[in-house]
């Protein structure tokens, strides 16, 4: 696993893991070799009506991530996700920094999800 991506509510790894996935503001998208990261922002599905974790899915398979941790993803996000093989590690903690879940995940702590933890719709 190499490239991860983690729900922000900004561009740094000192920023707060937003705990939606379809609804986040962007995903720090994080090279584990070299720790380097970069953002990309989810503005614009925030605004969506509907479909907002199936495009949030779309942006994070483009980054060619491994691994997407968040608090919470619905079932059709988690779904399109299963579909280009990526993995999920959800519930992360509220007040998380990314950079704490990214070193948890390094450590082995978190584990990977079976299923969406979030009904569709919420």
């Amino acid at each position: 696993m190499s490239k991860i991506a983690i729900t922000s509510e900004g561009p740094e790894l000192d920023d707060l893991v937003d705990p939606r996935f379809g609804r986040a503001a962007g995903f720090v998208i994080v090279d584990l070799e070299d720790m380097s990261s970069s953002y990309i922002d989810n503005g614009q599905t925030q605004v969506l009506a509907q479909g907002a974790g199936i495009q949030a899915a779309q942006l994070v398979a483009g980054a060619k991530v491994d691994c997407v941790l968040s608090g919470f993803v619905g079932p059709k996000a988690f779904q399109a996700l299963s579909a280009v093989k990526i993995k999920v590690v959800q519930n992360l903690d509220e007040g998380m920094t990314v950079r704490q879940a990214v070193d948890k995940f390094k450590a082995g702590v978190l584990q990977y999800a079976e299923g969406p933890n979030r009904g569709a719709g919420r």
